[in-house]
């Protein structure tokens, strides 16, 4: 289906995307501890709302 070009090309791709995107959040790991204090309550409550949604479904069907 791929030649071995093309899987050779993609692992490359994926090792350096992955290694730019770690690099990049380190450097910016500071600004995003002053910028984006709290957010983790957003994300508890978001993941809460969906969790309520998905029991009150199971509770109504039975």
């Amino acid at each position: 289906m791929f030649s071995t070009g093309q899987v050779i090309f993609a692992a490359l791709f994926f090792i350096v995307f992955v290694v730019i995107i770690a690099s990049s959040y380190r450097k910016d790991k500071k600004l995003h501890k002053k910028n984006y204090r709290g957010v983790i309550w957003i994300l508890v409550s978001f993941i809460s709302f969906i969790i309520i949604l998905f029991l009150i479904k199971h509770f109504l069907k039975n």
